[in-house]
């Protein structure tokens, strides 16, 4: 059976001591001042004299300015994660220009999770333990899975998230066995009352995580409103709120992980649509149930698993109408509004169930998607 020699990550919770703790913390402030000086005199040398600024002269820049008695102190921390941070903005970039991402955003201190990445030079790894630059002693890492055997981390990224959590990610390259062929493909349609609808008839019922807490999630947002800003009181009441926060995503997390990994293993292929939930999210009334769906988290999963796994995922267009046309003659209505939740054909007087009638459409389209590419659209009136 083949393999795929694929590039993992594995992250773990280590627990630091308090020395460690403040030289990691100051790592992570030296990296976010050098992502911004970098990206301020990136947009400065654009908006005054339409030059691009690349990697090498950001790196140039940077060698300036720890010669400099205002930055000097950027010579404590290791110059790895320094460098590293000018090559994740060169990436932010390359993104931008190419139309796949929005401009980089300057990194603020309260703003998402701090992190620090260190390639093999500025970090050590012998028999199962890891020792970082600049910290004489190894992390104290809770190994709640082994790493592949043999395996050996070609990088290293400590991050520490806004409910005061630590975790480290250690990439490694590993070879991924293939699984048995199968014969069979799978549509989906992605919902919220059904999470997702197969196109066999099962339908995936909506966790809805956000919901589960969401008086948690209030309780604790109002006591950080009465807090005094700047006070100690104030960050003890924000840490509660992203720990609600973490444990909704960490259960969103678990939940579509499981999800596409069953999927992946029972199907050789799998057929869904690909959705506009960028635009979607603009609907104020569903908008919240939509971001905790997580649908593109989930194809994102299902793609890169089947990828690792010998299988194959196909993605219709978005503009097909799955949920309007009746999958056993093809006709096809007007409208369908939304709280119409089943229909009966007027072509053959079939009644469809609205998801699985779409799921089915999606399975049969593949065909034409696979032949022609995602970017056949359906037949216009």
């Amino acid at each position: 059976m083949s393999k795929t020699l694929v590039k993992r990550a594995y992250r773990y919770r280590f627990y630091p001591t308090e020395r460690q703790q403040l030289e990691l913390l100051r790592t992570f402030g030296c990296v976010r001042l050098v992502y911004n000086m970098a990206l301020q005199a990136r947009a400065e040398a654009w908006d005054q004299h339409r030059r691009r600024i690349n990697y090498h002269d950001t790196s140039a820049l940077l060698s300036g300015w720890k010669r400099t008695d205002e930055l000097a102190f950027l010579n404590d921390v290791s110059s790895v994660p320094l460098q590293q941070t000018l090559r994740h903005l060169q990436t932010a970039f390359t993104g931008f220009w190419a139309k796949r991402a929005r401009y980089p955003r300057f990194k603020s201190r309260k703003r998402g999770k701090a992190s620090a990445e260190y390639t093999r030079s500025a970090f050590r790894w012998r028999d199962g333990r890891l020792w970082l630059a600049k910290l004489d002693d190894p992390l104290d890492i809770h190994w709640s899975r082994p790493l592949p055997d043999n395996a050996t981390p070609s990088t290293v990224t400590v991050s520490r998230d806004a409910a005061g959590r630590w975790h480290v990610s250690l990439r490694v390259e590993t070879s991924v066995e293939h699984l048995p062929p199968g014969v069979d493909a799978v549509g989906i349609d992605a919902g919220l009352t059904a999470l997702i609808t197969l196109s066999t008839g099962e339908k995936i019922a909506n966790p809805r995580h956000e919901r589960r807490d969401r008086q948690r999630l209030a309780r604790a947002q109002r006591v950080l409103c009465r807090k005094q800003k700047g006070s100690n009181n104030r960050e003890m009441a924000r840490k509660a709120v992203a720990r609600v926060h973490a444990r909704i995503t960490d259960r969103r997390t678990d939940f579509l992980h499981k999800l596409s990994t069953r999927l992946v293993r029972e199907n050789q292929t799998i057929v869904l649509e690909d959705l506009n939930v960028r635009g979607m999210i603009r609907n104020h009334n569903l908008a919240r149930a939509i971001s905790d769906a997580a649908w593109s988290k989930l194809r994102s999963m299902l793609e890169y698993k089947a990828d690792w796994y010998g299988r194959t995922v196909i993605v219709v267009d978005r503009w097909f109408p799955s949920s309007k046309t009746c999958e056993q003659c093809g006709h096809r209505l007007d409208d369908l509004p939304l709280e119409t939740r089943a229909w009966t054909c007027p072509g053959c007087g079939y009644t469809h169930d609205r998801d699985v009638n779409a799921a089915r459409n999606v399975l049969a389209a593949r065909r034409a998607v696979a032949a022609c590419g995602d970017g056949v659209r359906p037949i216009r009136r």
